[in-house]
């Protein structure tokens, strides 16, 4: 893309010879950055899957301490979420402000559904005594269940952590977007904060059926 536009040098960086350059620049280095959380969380699905094929009993066992209704509660939060914010991009390149704010407000509040949802269940693996520590009590091989409640708090534990900080980039983006910072030409940060909103997502999709529905065999609880 060549040239420049009038609106431009509010928001074209001056290393960049235009917008569309800039936006490729951005682009590439969101992908860049979601390579290495591929990476992050790839070693912890490998650590999951190596203790999973060791102790396959334990943690079928200890899976099915995990409510598989708030995990499937929140697996759908999660997909609306990567609509409503698909959505918000859209908005955003075809230069929509209130649908943008309305996109953007609307995935946030399913963020924190997921969150809230979440919440609910940590408080209710301490109530039970699953949380890994002295106080941990697992009828059955309680060793390598607190295996299986280490790794679900820490791969559960960060993916909630970029939840978080997937919020708070959508609230600083929706003020941005309530001032019209956002236009057709200019709207770089909605569709690379997009990318990690769905990979955030991603992870989830994961997530879900590796730590809630092994060995389920149409058991619901």
């Amino acid at each position: 893309m060549s040239g420049t536009h009038s609106d431009e040098p509010s928001v074209l960086q001056h290393h960049f010879d235009n917008l569309g350059q800039q936006f490729e620049a951005s682009a590439l280095g969101m992908w860049v950055f979601l390579v290495t959380e591929v990476l992050f969380f790839g070693g912890l699905f490998t650590a999951y899957m190596v203790y999973r094929m060791t102790y396959p009993e334990a943690f079928a066992e200890a899976s099915h301490q995990l409510n598989i209704v708030l995990g499937g509660t929140n697996t759908a939060v999660l997909i609306g979420s990567s609509l409503t914010m698909a959505m918000a991009v859209y908005a955003a390149q075809q230069g929509d402000r209130h649908k943008q704010v309305l996109f953007l407000v609307l995935t946030m509040v399913l963020g924190m559904v997921f969150l809230g949802v979440k919440s609910v269940e940590y408080s209710h693996k301490f109530a039970e005594g699953l949380v890994p520590g002295p106080n941990f009590r697992f009828e059955g091989d309680a060793i390598h269940a607190q295996l299986f409640f280490s790794l679900y708090f820490v791969m559960t534990g960060l993916h909630a952590l970029h939840m978080i900080v997937g919020i708070g980039i959508m609230a600083v983006l929706t003020v941005f977007a309530w001032r019209g910072r956002y236009t057709s030409r200019y709207h770089t940060p909605v569709d690379v904060s997009g990318l990690y909103w769905h990979f955030v997502d991603i992870v989830w999709i994961f997530l879900f059926p590796l730590l809630y529905l092994i060995d389920r065999h149409g058991a619901v609880r």
